[in-house]
C-alpha cells in the first residue's frame, strides 16, 4: 500500500537526543555520495536561506559554513528529507574537495577482509 504525498505535508525533522540529525551530502551532477555530516535546526534553517550548505560541527560544538575556511563550498540545489524525516540529503555542486583530507569525497577507501584499500 503507498501512501499520497500532499503538497502540504509539514516539515518536521526528528532530531536525536543532542539535537542533531545526519545529512548525506551528494553531488547533483554525478550521484556520488561525497559526505555525511550533522546538523541542527539552526543549520538547516541557515542552508535553507542561504542555499549554500552549514552544518554542526560536533567537535566544535558550533555552527559550520562549509567551505567558509577553505573556499570549498557547497551550493544546495535541493534538500530532501527521507520518509521519518529523521535524515536530509543535500544535493550540491561542491567547490574544490569535499573531504578536510583535500580528496573529492570523503569515501575514498574501500573495507575488505585485510583492511582498508583506497579507491582513488
Amino acid at each position: 500500500m503507498t501512501q499520497t504525498i500532499e503538497e502540504t505535508d509539514h516539515f518536521e525533522p526528528k532530531f536525536n537526543d543532542q539535537g542533531l540529525l545526519p545529512v548525506v551530502t551528494q553531488d547533483a551532477g554525478s550521484g556520488r555520495v561525497l559526505m555525511v555530516a550533522w546538523a541542527n535546526r539552526e543549520a538547516i534553517a541557515k542552508t535553507l536561506e542561504t542555499g549554500e550548505a552549514h552544518y554542526w560541527s560536533r567537535s566544535r560544538r558550533e555552527l559550520w559554513h562549509k567551505g567558509a575556511t577553505s573556499g570549498h563550498t557547497q551550493k544546495v540545489l535541493r534538500v530532501l528529507a527521507d520518509c521519518d524525516q529523521d535524515t536530509l540529503l543535500y544535493e550540491v555542486e561542491q567547490t574544490g574537495a569535499a573531504c578536510h583530507t583535500g580528496r573529492p569525497t570523503c569515501f575514498y577507501r574501500e573495507v575488505t577482509g585485510a583492511g582498508l584499500k583506497p579507491t582513488e
